[in-house]
């Protein structure tokens, strides 16, 4: 499985969490070739005497190795085939098996279990039965020959069983561990979505109310008659405290917004289009300027959380029009379509770029935060300079918010 995690700078990468197979230590290798060793010297002294032929000998020598051997040889399945088959052809035609055979026999049907393979496990065990079942039965070559079959049958089972048990409680770690994983990686982008909720409302909603305040009281300073110095002086005094107050929450938000991303749509929307017209009328009252709200087609109502990415957009377009564009005129378009909402806010100011108040416009977080809103609805949205001037703020968003 794979999960993501947050580089920094808000990008994602992919860590993979994949089980990865165990590693056969150094130690089986080197284990099973002295197995082998062992088994074939003993299997030589055991059948090395008078009237032996050497051809049995050599026969009986291959056997050792080739239930031993396969340990280090092949994987899991192939070598606990090898070692049984070669062990049973030990027991029933000549009567013999080894110590070092028993040991590695057990040791390939613990790592077969390990693997998890259960067809080829319960295969294997049931053939071990018939050596088990004819020194039961009838007796093979020896008494020693019947009980070390007998003894395998019954082992043999028990050593699947443990690397049977082994297995699942390496799967279990990894799967807590891997569950972990995924609850920090849920928990750290849930309180990302949230800060990056939180710095949008401040941006959207309190930024526009204090740069109404600036702009108010910058307005009230200019155009009342007769005004007294002093009261000049504190409306003066009020504009510079919310501007202050902006460049305050700007450094905030950027706190905010470290590392943070798109996040899921608002689940508790509050003002909609239908407030559209007290939002122009509120800035009218304070820039002093034109706003216009056009409408094309059937404005039937949409998705609520569509309505709120809607109005925070024109909302912040507003707002970053009086900032940068003081004095201009401003169109705000709503297309309704089937299936879409089309938005188009455009002022006639001198664009992007241009020097405001003798210094060049700054590029905030209001775009960041239009671009995450239309994003987290499912639109998207683009801005640049308007043909003829000014800004264009378009934005195309779908009648109903994909949720996830």
């Amino acid at each position: 499985m794979t999960i993501m995690d947050a580089a920094p700078g808000g990008s994602l990468r992919w860590e993979s969490l994949s089980h990865r197979a165990p590693t056969i230590p150094h130690a089986v290798p080197i284990g099973a070739v002295l197995l082998a060793m062992a088994a074939v010297i003993e299997a030589t002294a055991r059948t090395v005497g008078p009237g032996v032929r050497p051809l049995f000998v050599l026969l009986v020598a291959l056997l050792a190795l080739c239930s031993t051997l396969p340990l280090a040889m092949l994987a899991a399945t192939g070598s606990a085939v090898l070692i049984v088959g070669s062990a049973v052809v030990s027991m029933v035609p000549f009567g013999t098996l080894t110590v070092a055979s028993v040991v590695a026999l057990l040791c390939a049907m613990y790592r077969l279990g390990r693997r998890g393979s259960r067809l080829p496990a319960g295969a294997l065990i049931v053939l071990l039965l018939v050596p088990a079942v004819l020194a039961i039965g009838v007796g093979l070559a020896n008494r020693e020959t019947d009980v070390i079959a007998v003894l395998v049958a019954a082992l043999a089972p028990s050593a699947c069983w443990v690397g049977t048990l082994h297995r699942s409680g390496r799967q279990t770690r990894q799967y807590s561990a891997d569950r972990d994983a995924v609850l920090d990686t849920l928990l750290e982008h849930g309180v990302r979505g949230e800060r990056a909720r939180i710095a949008r409302e401040l941006h959207d909603v309190v930024a526009h109310h204090i740069s109404m305040i600036a702009v108010q009281a910058e307005t009230a300073r200019l155009t009342v008659p007769q005004l007294p110095a002093a009261g000049a002086q504190r409306l003066s005094a009020i504009g510079d405290t919310a501007r202050s107050a902006l460049t305050e929450m700007r450094r905030l938000l950027g706190v905010l917004r470290e590392d943070v991303g798109t996040d899921a749509p608002l689940r508790q929307p509050q003002p909609g289009l239908r407030q559209l017209n007290e939002l122009l009328d509120e800035t009218r009252a304070a820039s002093g300027s034109g706003a216009r709200l056009i409408v094309d087609g059937r404005p039937d109502p949409l998705d609520p959380v569509v309505e709120l990415a809607a109005f925070r957009i024109v909302q912040e377009a507003l707002t970053n029009a009086r900032r940068h564009a003081p004095g201009a005129a401003v169109d705000v378009e709503l297309h309704y379509r089937d299936d879409e909402l089309r938005l188009r806010i455009r002022d006639n100011g001198p664009g992007p770029g241009a020097a405001v108040g003798g210094a060049p416009q700054q590029v905030g977080l209001g775009l960041a935060g239009m671009r995450e809103r239309a994003a987290a609805v499912g639109g998207r949205l683009r801005t640049g300079p308007a043909t003829g001037g000014g800004f264009l703020i378009e934005a195309r968003l779908p009648a109903r918010a994909e949720r996830l």
